[in-house]
């Protein structure tokens, strides 16, 4: 069953004109898990982190490609943000409309304020398809690099590669 949120995703989709292909799965919360899922899904796969600065007033989408993994000092130095740590799950809920499992780059169509920075990694930017949740971990959706950068920048939110 689709739910409010995930239909959300596919209607800015298809008001934007992007191509799309929806995979159903059982639900999945860690990569490892997914991963059997997407063996027969062309192109990458990612992991997101919703991340906040120690005072609480910048938040962080990160999307890396999934064999990667994030160095939160790193990170954080790069962005000039203060110590990085995982934003509670109130946090999530208020800033992207997700829960904890769901965590997609999708979830900025519910970022009203434009408060939520997304964080990309570069290494997606060289890949023709990307896969991403769409708003539940019960599904993974597969279009094009170039048509996500288009509901990017219709979204408006801050993008930086890394």
């Amino acid at each position: 069953m689709i739910t409010e949120n995930e239909q959300k995703v596919y209607n800015l989709m298809d008001q934007l004109g992007i191509q799309y292909t929806r995979y159903e799965h059982p639900p999945v919360y860690t990569v490892e898990e997914a991963q059997q899922y997407w063996k027969d899904i062309e192109g990458a796969h990612s992991k997101n982190l919703f991340l906040r600065n120690n005072k609480g007033n910048r938040h962080f989408l990160v999307v890396l490609e999934q064999s990667k993994s994030a160095d939160l000092k790193d990170l954080s130095a790069k962005l000039a943000a203060g110590k990085l740590s995982f934003a509670s799950e109130r946090r999530l809920q208020e800033h992207l409309g997700l829960e904890t499992g769901a965590v997609s780059p999708f979830g900025i169509i519910n970022d009203e304020k434009k408060a939520v920075t997304l964080v990309i990694d570069r290494a997606l930017q060289k890949k023709e398809y990307v896969n991403f949740h769409p708003n539940v971990n019960t599904a993974t959706v597969n279009l094009s690099f170039k048509d996500f950068e288009k509901l990017l920048k219709h979204c408006g939110n801050e993008v930086i590669y890394i």
